[in-house]
């Protein structure tokens, strides 16, 4: 017998604008949206977690569990970010006295100021190399591309999506494997002995999706542990074949419990 793990990927409900390319979200302290967020909730919380962990640096676990424990005590008002409004939300309602943080990215090239970025840096590199057609599909982008005032780039969508179908269409297998297609693209950036690229995957995703990988083993102690990751949808293409070629867990799909029919949104 085998514990299991259930990885829900997420976009990144508060616009932080941390990616390369964002996709903007609207206010989901808005009514209509805390509705949905506490159906996703529900209908989460038919995996029966056991914990529940997030895409938070493992040494943040402190803090977090502050504002956890504040929360629990409804003294704690959520944010936006996913973290707070499903980690937490859903924590609460299942009875946890605690919320995981398995990330690890402090290796990342923006975080680190001491990393020689020119050897990471495909972004730049891709724009001064005319490699600017590995960057993105954007044939598969649904919405308008605009850039802020800091020069980030957004994705603002055509259309309102409720949260539930958001979800489903995040979890899809061909999204899945969409996400990770981009990433190895990323990694073709280069040019002869250049590889910003290959450099980046290799040293900093790749192995950021085997930490949180071996996080999750860690906090798991048993064989009926059923664990739940929220993290963002973009690491799930490594992620789950780490996970799955590991052999430690069962694999459940989030895609077994969401269901946009029974949310009440359309």
């Amino acid at each position: 017998m085998k514990p299991t793990i259930m990885i829900l990927g997420s976009g990144h409900l508060a616009n932080w604008g941390a990616d390369r390319i964002n996709f903007k979200m609207d206010d989901v302290l808005a009514p209509k949206r805390q509705a949905e967020l506490q159906q996703l909730a529900e209908q989460l919380a038919q995996y029966k977690p056991t914990k529940i962990a997030v895409e938070a640096d493992e040494r943040w676990n402190t803090e977090l569990q502050e504002e956890y424990n504040a929360y629990l005590k409804d003294n704690f008002q959520l944010e936006r970010h996913e973290i707070h409004q499903i980690g937490f939300r859903l924590a609460k309602q299942m009875g946890h006295p605690k919320v995981y943080c398995v990330d690890y990215f402090r290796d990342d090239p923006i975080v680190r100021e001491d990393r020689e970025d020119h050897l990471t840096d495909w972004g730049t590199f891709a724009e001064a190399n005319n490699q600017k057609h590995l960057l993105s599909d954007d044939e598969k982008i649904e919405g308008k591309i605009v850039q802020d005032e800091e020069g980030r780039t957004w994705i603002v969508p055509d259309k309102y999506e409720p949260l539930i179908d958001m979800y489903i269409r995040m979890n899809q297998d061909e999204k899945i494997r969409k996400n990770l297609s981009d990433y190895l693209r990323i990694a073709q950036i280069g040019l002869q002995d250049q590889y910003p690229g290959a450099n980046w995957v290799a040293h900093f995703w790749y192995p950021r999706n085997l930490k949180t990988f071996v996080n999750l083993t860690r906090i798991t102690e048993s064989e009926d542990e059923r664990i739940l990751l929220i993290i963002g949808a973009g690491h799930l293409g490594f992620l789950k074949q780490i996970v799955e070629d590991s052999e430690v867990y069962n694999i459940e799909s989030p895609l077994q419990y969401l269901d946009s029919g029974k949310t009440g949104t359309r």
